[in-house]
């Protein structure tokens, strides 16, 4: 599966009389995006993102159908972002066992670079509210992720279990240093992502 195919490149066109303002649309998926991380989808209500936003509550309709229509936006906008982050920094042609550094250390750039963004991925992918257009993301994201690891077991790099649990041995393993990190029970400095990056290697290598 081609990476690329995670990003959306919509170009946008320059804004007319009675045409939509891309500048309110950021404003209003920027506010979205505090309030869906600091209150969660079910404790946002759109009058308060357009307060945030500084717009009328009756704006938001011009851009979005409805809160749930908002919330799936900014979920296939944040995640195209990671997607996008994360593959497309990492070197294809060096071994497996470096192709798994670089993309744990650029998963932790996304999360110290944007944590709002990689805060309200992990609040909200199992929301029952996501469309079958935001699962499909996330669904494109494990199939390459579940060929990649199928590919190193055929390689004997990585152990003969099933990918989904290496997936869940290497992932939590990373969303729990940084929940440790936002508790502050934890510096992520880099000496502590390489020593953690190795233990995460150690458990799933062949």
């Amino acid at each position: 599966m081609n990476i690329h195919s995670f990003v959306a490149m919509t170009p946008v066109q320059p804004a007319r009389a009675h045409t939509p303002d891309p500048d309110k649309r950021t404003a209003i998926l920027d506010a979205a995006l505090d309030l869906f991380v600091e209150r969660g989808y079910y404790g946002t209500a759109v009058p308060l993102v357009a307060e945030r936003a500084g717009v009328g509550a009756g704006t938001i309709y011009r851009y979005f159908k409805s809160k749930e229509d908002l919330v799936n936006s900014l979920y296939r906008q944040v995640k195209q972002s990671l997607a996008n982050f994360v593959l497309m920094g990492v070197k294809q042609d060096v071994p497996a066992r470096e192709v798994f550094r670089q993309l744990w250390f650029r998963l932790a750039e996304f999360a110290q670079k944007y944590p709002k963004g990689f805060a309200f991925l992990e609040l909200h992918h199992h929301g029952s509210y996501l469309d079958d257009e935001s699962r499909a993301i996330e669904a494109r994201i494990l199939d390459l992720t579940r060929a990649f690891i199928m590919r190193l077991q055929v390689e004997k790099v990585v152990k003969p279990i099933a990918p989904m649990t290496l997936m869940i041995i290497v992932y939590w393993s990373f969303i729990g240093l940084t929940r440790c990190a936002q508790e502050g029970r934890i510096e992520i400095t880099d000496e502590v992502l390489a020593q953690t990056e190795q233990c995460v290697w150690e458990a799933i290598r062949y």
